[in-house]
């Protein structure tokens, strides 16, 4: 044994002094690698979409239904269990509207408080006794744990089971042991969550989902671009601002800025109202069917023109200050003739839907106003003053990456940038080229050291590029040819519009294609898929999530409203269990008042799309090879005991 073995297993010894430790772990170790794996659910774009996304994890796709009536069977009717199942999403709005109209409280808790247990009971079964008993409360740990493993049908125990229950009741606890079973129920029934990219814009409660995320028990988040741009506002990027409050308008979402974030727009408004005061800005009218008033409205026009401009501006001095980008294209204002009201892209000459353009100067067109400028400074310290922001984007960066391996499951949220042969595609980093993994690696740090680099030139580098993964042709985030902002407000011809996907897309069903990719990123082509969003998947036309043999599984379904007609569906939840992975295809939920009230749940089909040979087991996954390392060790720790090269403690 070498001096660093030595030493090495002296500090495993400082956990485990005696071979009756080490043994005892040893043996926990491979008796939970002999458990099925934990179900993971993945889940992509879900654009603020908070009711829905909530209601998914509450049912856990359905999941919770199935359980209810496997324990149930033919002891309770549907409505019966329909009514339990409403109780274990939403325990505390569904018994305040319960006890409403029940004469005997007492009886309905001690009924209510006996079916959560035995629901708990068969959720709790594939997991170990102290991984549940961690997941327990504090407050009702102990309670908890006696009625979960003392069984009711016991005749040395009924009474002392039923005690526990009549002494709940009769302290006022019911209530709150009925929330702590129904919430213990939702975290067995999801281990481990992915949320492949798109948390923010579009819906209306991104933040909400933060907040729900950040107090997840287990979760992981691949960045997708929207994600990104966001991220890139928080530290006071221009180009991501001035997307974020543009989009924010066009969705009459300006709410998440004022009410969520407390981002104060009240002098973009009075900028917006003067510089456009008499401007129907016909270009500019709202995506969806926001709730607003018409005066509501006309802000959110004027507001979301005055950002259009603004951003293009400052795109135009982005693109200068980073050439090796490649965004040249992407200058359209002195591409603008402001007396004939046409624009030339692409070298072809267009008549513009707006002609309106009161500050911009033809002979300047990138140069910000006065006004402009003092709009664009108060929303830079707006953005980076914001704690609750801050907070949330901090979140991002520490749980999140670019790109996750997990379980022979590459990641992402949009595709590895090909070439048009299928190859890895370049992409120039600050002169330095990059393919495939590579090409995520540095993406990722160049991220990371915009928030966490002491020097200035590389957190400035850092946020310019969080920018270019917004949009930018190379962006393994963004995935097309052009983000055409400005030819969607501005030109009315198609062709002129059109964003040409990344070859990702084009070789999406060729194995050796793909092939190449898992080699590339270290994986075994045999048995890798690729989980990714980004793109909606438009089954209402018969597109199939799942391409590439079983290789790629693409999980955007329309969980965002905005694109719910595109898709036809109100998106997908990827399952992966012990018996294989599982798609299910969800239908949109009505409200989650609705579900309370009138107990009305997403409707979920579900499709196998993959069955292993066998049941999959812990020691089949990534944590298994970790704790098959850790048994290798401790075998080698008992080896040393025996032997005398490391000395047992008292």
């Amino acid at each position: 044994m070498d001096a660093a073995d030595k030493r090495y297993l002296e500090l495993l010894s400082n956990l485990f002094p005696t071979k009756a430790k080490a043994s005892a772990e040893i043996i926990n170790l491979n008796a939970i690698l002999n458990l099925p794996k934990g179900t993971e659910y993945f889940a992509s774009d879900i654009h603020g979409e908070y009711e829905a996304f909530s209601h998914i994890l509450r049912n856990a796709a359905g999941s919770i239904r199935l359980k209810i009536d496997d324990v149930f069977g033919g002891f309770l009717t549907d409505a019966e269990k329909q009514t339990l199942a409403t109780l274990v999403y939403y325990p505390r709005e569904k018994m305040a509207l319960i006890l409403d109209g029940e004469t005997d409280r007492d009886a309905w808790y001690r009924k209510a408080i006996i079916q959560l247990v035995e629901l708990c009971r068969v959720s709790a079964r594939k997991y170990t006794q102290s991984r549940v008993r961690k997941a327990l409360p504090d407050d009702f740990a102990y309670i908890m744990e006696e009625l979960l493993t003392v069984r009711s049908d016991d005749p040395n125990k009924v009474a002392y089971y039923n005690a526990i229950i009549d002494a709940v009741v009769e302290t006022g606890r019911a209530d709150a042991l009925i929330e702590a079973f129904c919430h213990l129920i939702q975290r067995l029934a999801i281990d481990h969550l992915h949320i492949v990219g798109d948390i923010f814009d579009r819906g209306p409660a991104p933040h909400v989902i933060m907040e729900l995320l950040m107090g997840y028990h287990n979760v992981d988040i691949q960045w997708g671009n929207h994600d990104m741009v966001w991220m890139g506002a928080s530290l006071g990027q221009r180009g991501c601002i001035a997307h974020v409050v543009r989009n924010c308008a066009r969705y009459g979402n300006l709410s998440i800025l004022e009410d969520a974030y407390g981002i104060n727009v009240l002098p973009l408004a009075a900028f917006a109202f003067n510089a456009y005061a008499e401007d129907p800005c016909v270009a500019f009218a709202l995506k969806g069917s926001p709730e607003l008033t018409e005066q509501e409205y006309e802000l959110n026009r004027k507001i979301q023109k005055a950002m259009a401009v603004i951003q293009f501006k400052v795109e135009g001095q982005l693109i200068d200050e980073n050439p090796s980008f490649g965004l040249e294209d992407r200058k359209l204002l002195d591409k603008i003739d402001y007396e004939r009201g046409t624009v030339v892209v692409d070298g072809v000459e267009y008549e513009l839907t707006d002609k309106v353009f009161p500050t911009i100067d033809p002979a300047d067109p990138y140069r910000l106003t006065d006004e402009e400028e003092a709009v664009m400074h108060r929303l830079e310290q707006a953005f980076m003053d914001c704690e609750k922001l801050q907070r949330h984007m901090h979140f991002l960066l520490d749980a999140g990456s670019l790109y996750k391996i997990s379980n022979s499951s590459l990641l992402l949220h949009a595709c590895v940038p090909l070439n048009p042969d299928g190859s890895l595609m370049e992409v120039d980093v600050f002169g330095k080229k990059y393919a495939g993994r590579a090409l995520y690696d540095v993406l990722e740090k160049y991220v990371r050291d915009a928030f966490d680099s002491p020097d200035p030139v590389l957190r400035k580098r850092g946020r310019d590029l969080m920018w270019y993964l917004w949009l930018g042709q190379g962006s393994p985030l963004f995935a097309k040819s052009k983000m055409a902002t400005f030819e969607l407000y501005l030109i009315a011809e198609k062709e002129a519009r059109k964003e040409v996907k990344n070859a990702f897309y084009t070789y999406i069903n060729d194995e050796a294609v793909f092939d190449k990719i898992f080699e590339d990123f270290g994986m075994d082509p045999a048995t890798s898929r690729i989980i990714c969003g980004h793109v909606p998947v438009k089954v209402k036309d018969g597109e199939d999530p799942v391409k590439c043999g079983g290789k790629v599984l693409c999980i955007d379904g329309g969980f965002s409203r905005a694109y719910q007609a595109t898709t036809g569906i109100a998106g997908y939840t990827l399952i992966s269990n012990s018996w294989g992975f599982v798609l299910a295809t969800h239908e949109p939920l009505e409200s989650a008042q609705a579900a309370i009230e009138s107990e009305i749940d997403i409707h979920s089909t579900k499709r196998l799309v993959e069955k292993p040979d066998r049941r999959t087991l812990i020691a089949d996954t990534d944590k298994g090879v970790e704790l098959q390392a850790q048994i290798d060790d401790l075998k080698r720790l008992l080896e040393a005991y025996e032997a005398g090269e490391v000395a047992e403690r008292a």
